[in-house]
C-alpha cells in the first residue's frame, strides 16, 4: 500500500498565517514598526483638517499592537488592557471636545501611563533570562519608542494644565505634537538639539525625569544586552 508524508498532507501556510506566526514570534518589532510609522506620517497628518482624528487613530492601533506585546513579557496583561481601554476611549473623546481641557488633559495622561506600562513590560522581558533573543533586541528599540511617546503625551497633559509650558518658534501658548515629540527625543537621547524649551516649573520637572531616565535605560539596558551578546559569542 502507497503511503504518504505526514508534511505532504498538510497544506502551506496563507499569508496571513506566516504574518500571525511572525506576530506572535516577535511582537516587540511589529511594535517598533508602529511606533516609527507613526513618526513618520505625522508631518502629513498634522496639517490634515482632520489630523487629529488620525493621529488618534494611530494611537489606537498603536494600542492593539502595545497589549499584544506585553502579552508576551511578565507584565500582566489584565493591567495593560485596565490602562489602555480607558486611554483609547478618553482620546476618541479628546478628539470630539477637543476645547475640553479637563477631557484632554486626562487622555494625555492616561495615554502616557499606558506607554510607561507598557515600556515597564518590555524591560522586564530583556531582564527576564540569561539570553538574548532576536525578539528582545527589537524589543530595545520598541521600549525606547515608546518612552518617547509616554513622555511626549505627558508633555501635552502638562501643557494643557498650564499653557505656556514650552516655548518655540512657532506662535501661541502650545506646542503640537510633533514638536513635542521632537524635544522628547532630543531630551531622552540627552543630545539636547531642539528648539523647544520648557520654561514653566512642571514642564521642567518632567523634562529632568525623563533626561534621567535616558541616561538610565542605555547605562542599563543597552550595556546589559551588549555583555550577554559578548558572553553568548566567547562560549
Amino acid at each position: 500500500m502507497e503511503t504518504t508524508l505526514w508534511d505532504d498532507l498538510r497544506e502551506p501556510p496563507t499569508r496571513a498565517q506566516r504574518w500571525r506566526a511572525v506576530l506572535r514570534k516577535q511582537p516587540s518589532a511589529f511594535l517598533l514598526g508602529v511606533q516609527l510609522v507613526v513618526i513618520i506620517l505625522l508631518p502629513w497628518l498634522q496639517d490634515l483638517e482632520y489630523g487629529r482624528v488620525a493621529l488618534t487613530v494611530l494611537s489606537l492601533c498603536a494600542l492593539t499592537v502595545a497589549v499584544f506585546t506585553v502579552r508576551s513579557t511578565p507584565a500582566l496583561t489584565w493591567l495593560s488592557v485596565g490602562l489602555g481601554l480607558p486611554a483609547g476611549v478618553l482620546e476618541v473623546w479628546s478628539s470630539i471636545s477637543a476645547d475640553n481641557t479637563l477631557v484632554v488633559a486626562l487622555a494625555h495622561t492616561a495615554l502616557s501611563l499606558f506607554y510607561f506600562y507598557t515600556a515597564y513590560g518590555l524591560v522586564s522581558y530583556m531582564f527576564e533570562d540569561a539570553w538574548v533573543t532576536k525578539d528582545e533586541l527589537f524589543a530595545v528599540g520598541a521600549a525606547f519608542t515608546v518612552l518617547l511617546f509616554a513622555f511626549a503625551y505627558l508633555f501635552l497633559a502638562v501643557q494643557e494644565m498650564w499653557p505656556g509650558s514650552f516655548i518655540g518658534h512657532g506662535a501661541g501658548d502650545k506646542r503640537d505634537f510633533l514638536e513635542l515629540l521632537y524635544f522628547s527625543g532630543a531630551n531622552l537621547t540627552s543630545v539636547g538639539l531642539s528648539d523647544v524649551l520648557p520654561v514653566g516649573p512642571q514642564a521642567r520637572a518632567v523634562s529632568i525625569i525623563e533626561q534621567l531616565g535616558g541616561v538610565m535605560y542605555v547605562a542599563m539596558v543597552i550595556s546589559r544586552l551588549v555583555a550577554l551578546t559578548v558572553m553568548r559569542n566567547q562560549r
